[in-house]
């Protein structure tokens, strides 16, 4: 039940807004309380908004009922401005917009696009957006532009502010204006005259006050994003200019931003990277001062805490493990449009460098994966802290910027105040450029004393930065509920009044994300600390980054996987605690949302700065809560298996014979029927269903050499779909095609009965899992000789399974896609064709690496390749496309505009992902086998090696 007056804001807004996108049930208004911040809020009202007037109307009746509210993207925020115990507003999928003019020199973005999706499709046209946070693989342009977020490159001459060309904004009063229209402006200039006048008034007084003009200049010539943008008073004369700048970084208190046309930055393709060791701190300080004026793009420091770090990262130089407790490095990047110009860079940043004292020669390197190595280690300094802290403390990453000519004094300092209070594991690294440095350290919220260690640490902090150097409190991470209590301690009473008066103009009853940015409680971020109690080895690592979102097949369905941890965290504390009431409502609901939802698909991992795979957990659970007759089928299936798949078999000849008497169409309507009057017990029966197959190998013959053969259980028992013009089995294709490229196939014995364990494993059976996979390696052992033969297996979900299972046992088998594009190329004669070749990239072909060889696969076979936008994995998780569509469909939600017209069939090397592409793309989709084997002819004699492969 919600209190008054959220039960009347609820009922006025499912005037509008569908129940299903109004958020009150408490599992998941606690999932999205938790943000990346160390605070936690939760709302009364999560609402889901898919378009301006759905916003527009929120505010007005938001309004007339006095209720605050939050807006919320991605959720990757780290100073607590995206939480609230309100209303939380998120972007739906009606924002996910970008419109790219002739030329690229802009770029018209939406809030819901994620950063870095916003610099793919601007790279065909060598672009890029200028503001480069490190979660821009995941953080969203609403809150990039909000939080005025910057990162490693951009500095403070390409964040949002620099390079924002026009908004469409909407203000507290839900008025919308679209700054880039000469009709929407002057309609806002006839309704909204006092509010442009008054702005226009504060920049007057503002530039006419000559120290404090000087004093926002010289406060924005570093990283700040402090208080408001309050150089939009200094730089601009236009009102409009002065609004739309003080939205960047206003952290949603001033109004909504719609929609946001930025000014693109060139993106160059010739790069060169070099990892600089420096004696101490204060050396490594010196060299940053000097590469100011250098051709430098990037220049990150990194102290020797923070090298502990990741000193076993992959990738990181050997010499890293020797250095000295004093020394420090700095992660150098330069740009150029060429490479002759990228040549000029290097020799001009090395003369710079002959004045400095190095530990080693400067030593840059243009490989790109060399240097894409270097950047992902920087990139996972901060959750690399939060990985090693001790379980039930949080990690907390502080984020200021000193004038760059005292950054090495500022430094040390910062190091000393570390000592001091105790935060010894703190590691110090940052945009060193621009004088702005991070600081992560491990704290503890759990006790009074504990609560009182951090508040006198960032008293002396605040004391350090601003006080004695004058510097930023908050460089790039925004204000949020962190620093808002220090506002007025960095700018002073002056700037600070500007500020509440522009907060007063624009957001007059205070409903716009109220304690944030600006606070009058000193000690409001003292309050509504996160605790991350200890839930489950297996993620109590997580920092709740939400790195792992974009990826996850079921987030804005049910829960993510940060959202699931959360969830976890909260019944276990519930469990100890004793609260039973509000644990078994969360339990309850956990079951759906967070167990049986989970694709399981470990995508997550990948995402990960940790590499936590919250599907582990899941399946842990499941297991926990399977009753003892689940058991005993569990147990049943492996030890028979070759009769369970002649149950599986059974059910698709059923269904086979319904869909020749009745038709595909009756089929699929009168099982969905079936389905709902069973309370959705029943299975889903997709059009796409596979044929029943009984694959039996036949005898071995042929010359040429041997490859083991492995068909898996799905690929032996399920035939091409009644509807798809392919008739031949996966099996006999796969044999043919092996065949054609010269090898003699061999199977291994007891084919029949073999498994991975991966349908086990998924179900929470691990044990019996892992007694499936130990008979298929004996059985594939003996057939290839003790591994001297290559062994093949179909499906990538099984090969993936397979690697892990045999990482330390030596035994190597391949997945189907890497035995191709390694050992059959160039065994092959390739023909082009002309129709696109559309690819699934599955979830275990992403997670073994072996994206790239499919798509070079398919670049053989086809003129063009697509792989569709927003289509991660499929979410058919082995059966949940069966008993979960609806994960299926939520998750290839975006397939069908992805594919191209011309496009005839899908390719992929999953079977079951298969059946539920094929039903939401209208199209075929296959093993990718499929499409070598329509492209190829056998090479003449001559020209094929006639050795075995080497294994």
């Amino acid at each position: 039940m919600l209190p008054t007056p959220y039960d009347r804001l609820h009922a006025d807004l499912r005037a509008f807004i569908p129940a299903e996108r109004l958020i009150v049930d408490p599992l998941r208004t606690l999932a999205y309380g938790t943000d990346a911040s160390f605070y936690r809020l939760i709302p009364k009202i999560v609402a889901v908004v898919q378009n301006e007037d759905e916003v527009a109307r929120l505010l007005h009746h938001a309004r007339a009922l006095g209720t605050p509210v939050t807006f919320r993207a991605a959720g990757t925020s780290l100073s607590g401005q995206a939480v609230s115990d309100s209303v939380l507003v998120l972007l739906g999928e009606g924002w996910r917009g970008c419109t790219i003019p002739p030329g690229a020199e802009t770029v018209t973005l939406q809030p819901g696009i994620i950063g870095a999706e916003a610099n793919r499709k601007l790279a065909p046209f060598g672009r890029k957006i200028g503001p480069d946070p490190a979660s821009i693989a995941t953080a969203k342009i609403g809150g990039i532009a909000a939080n005025n977020s910057s990162g490693m490159c951009c500095g403070t001459a390409q964040n949002s502010y620099r390079t924002l060309a026009s908004m469409r904004l909407l203000l507290a009063d839900g008025t919308l204006l679209d700054t880039g229209d000469a009709a929407s402006r002057a309609a806002f200039e006839k309704s909204h005259g006092p509010l442009l006048s008054t702005l226009r008034d504060l920049g007057e007084r503002t530039r006419a006050d000559a120290d404090l003009a000087a004093r926002i200049h010289r406060k924005f010539a570093i990283k700040n994003t402090t208080g408001y943008s309050l150089n939009a008073l200094v730089d601009f004369e236009d009102p409009f200019e002065i609004l739309q700048h003080l939205m960047i970084g206003s952290e949603g208190t001033l109004g909504f931003i719609a929609e946001i046309t930025y000014r693109t930055v060139p993106e160059h393709a010739d790069k060169a990277s070099a990892l600089l060791l420096f004696p101490d701190i204060a050396e490594a300080c010196r060299a940053v001062a000097l590469l100011k004026a250098a051709p430098v793009d990037a220049v990150e420091l990194m102290d020797r805490a923070a090298l502990h770090s990741v000193q076993g990262k992959p990738g990181m130089p050997a010499v890293i493990r020797g250095l000295d407790e004093r020394a420090a490095c700095l992660l150098v990047e330069t740009r150029a449009e060429d490479a002759a110009a990228l040549t000029g860079n290097i020799t001009a940043i090395n003369a710079v460098l002959e004045g400095c004292t190095l530990l080693h020669p400067a030593a840059f390197t243009t490989d790109a994966a060399e240097c894409e190595k270097y950047w992902k280690i920087r990139k996972g300094l901060f959750p690399a802290v939060g990985a090693v802290r001790k379980t039930g403390t949080t990690v907390i990453i502080e984020d200021v910027a000193f004038p760059i000519d005292r950054l090495a004094e500022a430094t040390v300092e910062l190091q000393h105040l570390f000592e001091h209070y105790g935060y010894h594991e703190a590691i110090i690294f940052g945009h060193a450029l621009e004088g702005n440095l991070h600081f992560v350290f491990t704290q503890a919220f759990d006790t009074d004393a504990e609560v009182d260690r951090y508040r006198r640490f960032m008293d002396a902090v605040a004391a350090l930065v601003v006080t004695k150097y004058d510097g930023s409190l908050k460089a790039e991470h925004g204000t949020g509920r962190n620093m808002a209590p220090f506002v007025e301690m960095e700018w002073g009473a002056q700037a600070y009044g500007l500020m509440k008066e522009i907060k007063a103009l624009l957001d007059p009853h205070g409903l716009l994300n109220p304690g944030v940015i600006l606070n009058d409680d000193p000690e409001a971020h003292l309050k509504h600390l996160k605790s991350l109690p200890a839930a489950d080895p297996l993620v109590d690592k997580c920092i709740e980054c939400g790195f792992c979102e974009p990826v996850c097949p079921s987030h804005t369905f049910t829960l993510s996987p940060r959202q699931r941890i959360a969830g976890w965290r909260e019944i276990a504390r519930l469990t100890d605690s004793g609260e039973r009431a509000r644990l078994e409502a969360l339990h309850s609901a956990y079951d759906h949302q967070g167990i049986d939802t989970c694709a399981a698909c470990g995508l997550c991992s990948t995402a990960c700065p940790v590499g936590i795979e919250t599907g582990l957990l899941i399946k842990a659970l499941r297991g926990r809560r399977a009753t003892p007759t689940q058991r005993r089928l569990g147990r049943f299936a492996a030890e028979h298996f070759e009769t369970a798949l002649g149950v599986a078999r059974t059910g698709l000849k059923i269904a086979d014979l319904a869909r020749k008497v009745v038709g595909n169409d009756a089929v699929t309507a009168a099982a969905g029927a079936l389905r709902r009057l069973s309370g959705e017990r029943l299975p889903h029966v997709p059009r796409s269903l596979p044929t029943p197959l009984n694959f039996v190998p036949g005898p071995s013959s042929g010359q040429g050499p041997a490859v083991v053969y492995v068909p898996s259980c799905s690929s032996r028992t399920m035939g091409p779909a009644a509807d798809d013009p392919e008739k031949t089995p996966l099996p006999q294709k796969v044999e043919g095609l092996f065949r054609k490229a010269g090898f003699r196939v061999l199977y291994p014995e007891g084919l029949s009965g073999l498994c991975c364990g991966m349908a086990l494993e998924s179900k929470g059976f691990a044990q019996e899992a892992d007694a499936k996979s130990d008979e298929m390696v004996a059985a594939i052992r003996a057939a290839s000789n003790d591994g001297r033969l290559p062994v093949v297996i179909d499906t990538s979900p099984c090969a993936f399974r397979l690697k892990r299972h045999l990482a330390e046992d030596g035994l190597k088998v391949l997945d189907l896609v890497e035995f191709i594009h390694d050992h059959l190329l160039d065994r092959l004669e390739f023909t082009k064709r002309s129709e696109p070749a559309v690819l699934h990239l599955a979830c275990s072909l992403r997670r073994m690496g072996l994206e790239g060889k499919l798509q070079a696969v398919a670049a053989k076979c086809a003129e063009q390749v697509v792989v569709p936008d927003g289509v991660g994995c499929c979410g058919f998780a082995g059966d949940k496309g069966f008993t979960q569509p609806d994960l299926n469909a939520h998750a290839l939600r975006h397939l069908k505009a992805g594919v191209p017209q011309d496009g005839k069939a899908g390719y992929s090397t999953s079977r079951t992902c298969e059946i539920g592409l094929a039903h939401h793309s209208g199209m075929p989709y296959r093993s990718i086998v499929y499409l070598v084997d329509a492209c190829t002819t056998a090479k003449a004699a001559e020209t094929v090696r006639a050795v075995e492969p080497a294994f």
